[in-house]
């Protein structure tokens, strides 16, 4: 081939990959600006704090009013998902306390806002405590098939959860709806999770904070299943029914980055976020939007803001997994990463955090303690993309290529739950 064909054909597939298009961007930056450049205080806190205030002074100060008590704690644990400050979760925990003691342990409702409270916090084995001395106490029958399943379900119980998930069988209840939907996901049947789900939001009715958990709910399953356009209609639409709802503004900032690769874009609503809110997560978003940006010094800053904020004693269990992988990875300190997974095993022993904790073991090199873990805890168990991940660098560690492909693979279908990080070493491990 003489050097002028040569170089015309090189021109030409230039000139084609120009030509192709890119793929659109989802995050409307319009949007966005517009946004942040009317957020106000949003009526769903307005309305709590009118909520809170209301049952407060309803309060008789005797130790005995479980009615104007117990309201008061529910509009507490209501602020926390607002505004992200755990200490009123303990607060509510607090008065909930008090009242099972002061009624001589012979009232359930404590009992029962504490299995809830317990269940937001992680602590899966007190949740477990809480609802068997409710239900010998006495509960009516929906309240003992739907948070039991909730602390089974948590707990890795399944079969249990799923048997109580059929005793409710009430096609017309939200909670029903609700529940199907995460047993549907748990079981991989994506479609019928996202069916449930939207299900759940039209039962919801007026119900806006209902509305919005559902909504954002559907938006995450969409994000789960690659669907993102979908998932950014579902964020929106939260955020224009409740703009309160940080996890939908968060969720877009994500959607932002992982698929527009825009973290700038993405830096100013985690950013923006952060002002909003008392909770970790947005600092643990911006860990991730400097690790896209490949900015290790920034990555590291944020891991270690985000190691301080959540080493408070009263955040407990509840960013264990987060913690794991920061050890495990831009923090440098395996032993730390191991130790947190061994303590979330005794929290809730189930196939991911079996997965967690042999990845732990992996990385602090006790490759045969690793493998004894997934032989005997996490084989042939489902899990979710992060422990594909992990199980799939354990076998390429023991030189089993096909097996750890397969783990890749199945990895990469839910990859927009993933850090930028492992996306890309997910698609340099898949090239080979």
């Amino acid at each position: 081939m003489s050097t002028y064909n040569f170089a015309i054909i090189l021109f030409a597939l230039l000139a084609f990959t120009s030509c192709k298009p890119k793929e659109k961007a989802i995050v409307s930056i319009k949007f966005i600006d517009s946004l942040m450049a009317n957020y106000a205080i949003p009526e769903a806190v307005k309305a709590n704090e009118t909520e809170m205030q209301f049952w407060e002074k309803r309060i008789n100060n005797d130790g005995f009013d479980i009615v104007n008590e117990s309201k008061y704690a529910s509009t507490l644990v209501s602020r926390f998902h607002l505004l992200g400050d755990i200490k009123d979760v303990k607060h509510a925990d607090s008065i909930q306390m008090m009242l099972a003691k002061n009624f001589n342990n012979k009232e359930a409702s404590p009992y029962l806002a504490l299995t809830s409270n317990a269940i937001l916090q992680h602590k899966f084995k007190e949740a477990e405590n809480y609802l068997q001395i409710a239900k010998t106490i006495g509960i009516r029958k929906y309240e003992t098939y739907a948070t039991a399943f909730d602390v089974d379900f948590e707990n890795g119980k399944i079969f249990s959860a799923s048997v109580n998930l059929n005793n409710i069988n009430a096609e017309n209840d939200f909670g029903y709806q609700f529940r199907k939907s995460k047993m549907a996901h748990y079981n991989g049947s994506l479609d019928s999770a996202i069916a449930f789900m939207q299900k759940a939001t039209e039962l919801a009715a007026q119900n806006n904070t209902l509305k919005t958990i559902a909504l954002s709910n559907v938006g995450d399953l969409y994000t789960h299943s690659g669907e993102l356009d979908k998932a950014y209609d579902s964020y929106v639409l939260c955020v224009k029914t409740n703009n309160a709802d940080l996890h939908s503004i968060m969720a877009i900032g994500w959607i932002a980055l992982v698929h527009d690769k825009n973290d700038a874009l993405a830096e100013k609503i985690f950013q923006f976020v952060q002002t909003k809110t008392k909770s970790p997560e947005p600092v643990y978003k911006l860990i991730l939007m400097a690790q896209q940006r490949q900015d290790s010094t920034l990555e590291y800053k944020y891991a270690k803001e985000f190691e301080t904020m959540v080493a408070d004693t009263l955040y407990g269990n509840m960013y264990n997994k987060y913690l794991i992988q920061l050890y495990n990875g831009v923090l440098k300190n395996p032993a730390k990463a191991e130790a947190i997974a061994k303590k979330e095993l005794d929290n809730r022993a189930t196939p991911q955090t079996y997965a967690w904790y042999a990845f732990s073991l992996l990385t602090n090199n006790k490759k045969d303690e690793a493998n004894a873990v997934f032989k005997n805890y996490i084989s042939g168990k489902p899990l979710e993309g992060l422990e594909l991940y992990f199980m799939g660098k354990l076998m390429l560690e023991f030189k089993k290529g096909y097996n750890a492909q397969q783990y890749f693979k199945e990895a990469y279908k839910n990859k927009y739950d993933l850090s930028p990080g492992i996306i890309k070493d997910l698609e340099s491990e898949l090239e080979h």
